[in-house]
């Protein structure tokens, strides 16, 4: 009997079956709905399925990996946990052979429907990408346009970076410490106040950053001037938190403060029950981030490193990222303007007369 469509029947079912043989292949499944058109359309992708030699789907051999075998496994190997747990609730034990581009933008859309482009990435084409790996299923996803955010390069100015720290200090000492850390070693925020106290070493001036935003944990060396302020912070404790305060605990609110000083703005009293209004200042732009793009900024500028230099010191993993950087550095080439044309000796002229 030919694949033909049956109708709804009351008591029975609500949607429409498809049932017949079609090239030796018998059918007999619901289209799950009650519309003929759509009714129709399942048994023509049905048919095309067949000719395809995709009906009826395969089923995995019992021992194929899953999403959620592949997860654990990418855990156990010590992968980055945070964006895990939903992805394993959306795939759940269907088999790495059917996740691919297609399933996992679905994924993205459905878990992070209101996001930017930047967060899908980050909490779920990052971590899928990573878990298919680490099974040895070798993908290149195509990631969402604007995957990478808007890109931010703006750096703080030497004297403006002093002027925010000494205003800082006058408040709290430890906190000008955290910002002065911030600038001297490009570390990220949530790096910094991960931070404890054991994983310092003030007299070889070294410390190490066990968790990071790549997953590849580092060491940083410390900049002299800052190994006494660092042992004030720590006093005589031996272990620990290193900060006296918690992360999230009003730390804005410190760098507003200190921004505003730094700009001669009078700090305004915060009113009971209302959130504190920040009058305008030249460095509202500047949050904690800035100080990574500072000294990134610096090291290229001041200390005359390169692309490579600042992936070798761990804070990238990709040159492409660090590259952003390149524009701070003037070439030599530039050396050469002064071996142009001259076109201005009028103006000079004029100029020289006034």
């Amino acid at each position: 009997m030919p694949l033909k469509l049956i109708p709804p029947r009351a008591g029975k079912s609500p949607n429409w079956t498809i049932r017949g043989s079609y090239c030796g292949i018998s059918v007999d499944r619901s289209t799950k709905t009650h519309r003929e058109a759509a009714a129709r359309r399942k048994l023509k992708e049905t048919i095309e399925a067949i000719e395809c030699g995709e009906y009826p789907p395969k089923r995995p051999e019992p021992d194929a990996p899953t999403f959620l075998s592949a997860a654990v496994k990418y855990m156990r190997s010590g992968g980055e946990r945070e964006n895990v747990g939903r992805l394993i609730a959306h795939f759940g034990e269907k088999p790495l052979a059917e996740i691919g581009q297609a399933e996992i933008d679905a994924a993205a859309l459905e878990l992070y429907p209101n996001a930017t482009p930047a967060t899908r990435n980050r909490k779920v084409y990052t971590p899928a990408s990573a878990i298919l790996h680490t099974s040895g299923i070798d993908i290149r996803l195509k990631r969402p346009a604007g995957a990478k955010g808007r890109v931010v390069t703006q750096f703080l100015r030497p004297e403006d970076v002093t002027a925010i720290i000494a205003a800082a200090e006058q408040e709290d000492q430890a906190f000008a410490t955290l910002l002065a850390l911030l600038v001297y070693s490009g570390c990220r925020i949530g790096e910094v106040m991960r931070m404890k106290i054991e994983d310092l070493n003030l007299d070889h001036r070294w410390a190490y950053i066990g968790k990071t935003k790549n997953g590849d944990p580092r060491t940083v060396l410390l900049r002299a001037s800052l190994i006494d302020p660092l042992r004030l912070v720590v006093g005589k404790r031996t272990e620990g938190s290193l900060w006296p305060f918690r992360a999230g605990g009003g730390l804005k609110d410190r760098l507003v403060r200190a921004k505003l000083r730094a700009c001669g703005v009078t700090v305004p009293k915060r009113q009971k029950g209302k959130s504190r209004r920040i009058p305008h200042h030249r460095l509202s732009w500047a949050g904690f981030h800035a100080f990574r793009h500072t000294w990134a900024t610096w090291m290229r500028r001041y200390g005359k490193t390169d692309v490579h230099g600042l992936v070798a010191t761990g804070n990238w993993r990709d040159p492409r990222s660090a590259a952003r950087y390149q524009h701070v550095a003037a070439h030599k080439e530039w050396a050469l303007v002064e071996e142009l044309p001259d076109v201005m000796w009028k103006i000079r002229g004029k100029a020289k007369t006034k």
